[in-house]
């Protein structure tokens, strides 16, 4: 397969509003030693896309400082984390034979080589990422999905929001039979957490927007409870098992009391407030662990793989865009209208 020497790419050029989102014309990749070279088929959004562009990983409260996801952004930088395509090219070291194959691409850069190795940094923020005709990454960062009877727009979704989420149950140790509560079950995260524990066999309460309720209740949720209507109200104390917790905020105190003796509360984002305040007794009287969890581990990405690779878990795609509309994908994805993910492709 030819590669051209050039190539489009939205890239950011500071942190700022969608002006810092640039198109150009930039030079193609070559993948370094055990790195392969991706044509990128499909990618995904993600709201660390908007995060990133906006800086708002700063210090709270401190509108001067602005960050990415782990610290200072090296500008420019290809945005998107999110990547299905195809090895088109491979550097030294690497299985020629590798050529052609279709991949999906774990977005995470570790903070080691093992299996339960903590993600310290991301494709599209600490390196260039898959808003682009092609990307570089690792090799053994490739997952093969021959034979996925997915398409490619399906596959960009399942790195960052089904990673997300599948750490969150391997985290909480989510099995068949339990009752589980997943917060902000309309997003990205959510959704996926909705449509990943009832695939275990959990029985699903999920907390969403109104206008978003049947959608979530098609991903596969028992019950969807109104967050404009004190949804923690309708959970019996004691009931749940593990809650899937993407909002935090007053959720955290009004929620605690649901969660059973030796139950886990599993905390991914802050989407309702970063500042929790609870009284701790609730905690160790009952046993109850708080959990913080960050994307996954290249174990839990494997786990991911093969369910995308068997096509049994099929994510939403609320639409899609081409590369020249990267812009108005973001508004859209920072409008939250939407439920499932957005994605760009080809």
């Amino acid at each position: 397969m030819t590669v051209p020497s050039t190539m489009t790419a939205a890239r950011l050029t500071g942190h700022g509003g969608p002006e810092v989102l640039e198109l150009a014309d930039v030079p193609v990749p070559v993948p370094a030693e055990g790195e392969v070279l991706v044509q990128v088929g499909a990618a995904a959004l993600n709201n660390t896309d908007l995060w990133t562009r906006e800086g708002a990983y700063g210090r709270p409260g401190d509108p001067t400082a602005r960050a990415g996801w782990r610290g200072p952004v090296d500008f420019p930088r290809i945005q998107g984390a999110d990547v299905a395509g195809t090895v088109v090219d491979v550097g030294a070291a690497v299985d020629p034979g590798l050529r052609g194959t279709r991949v999906l691409l774990d977005p995470a850069i570790y903070d080691g080589d093992g299996e339960h190795a903590n993600p310290v940094g991301l494709l599209g923020s600490e390196r260039d990422g898959g808003y682009a005709r092609y990307v570089t990454a690792r090799a053994d960062r490739a997952h093969d999905l021959s034979g996925s009877p997915l398409d490619d727009a399906e596959l960009a979704c399942f790195p960052t929001a089904y990673g997300t989420a599948l750490g969150m149950l391997e985290r909480g140790d989510v099995r068949d039979g339990h009752t589980v509560v997943v917060t902000g079950a309309s997003g990205g995260v959510g959704l996926a957490l909705v449509q990943l524990a009832a695939a275990r066999g959990a029985e699903v309460l999920a907390i969403s927007s109104a206008g978003k309720l049947d959608a979530v209740r098609a991903a596969g949720a028992t019950e969807v409870l109104d967050r404009a209507e004190q949804p923690w109200d309708g959970v019996a104390v004691g009931r749940v098992d593990v809650v899937l917790d993407v909002a935090a905020g007053e959720n955290i105190p009004r929620g605690l009391p649901a969660v059973r003796d030796g139950g886990r509360w599993v905390v991914a984002g802050a989407l309702a407030g970063p500042l929790v305040e609870l009284d701790v007794r609730r905690l160790y009287l009952h046993n109850i662990a708080l959990v913080g969890s960050s994307m996954h581990t290249p174990a839990h990405f494997r786990k991911l793989a093969e369910i995308a690779r068997s096509g049994r878990v099929r994510p939403v795609v609320a639409a899609t865009y081409g590369l020249a509309d990267v812009h108005r994908a973001q508004a859209e994805l920072a409008s939250r209208r939407h439920v499932g993910k957005l994605v760009l492709i080809g």
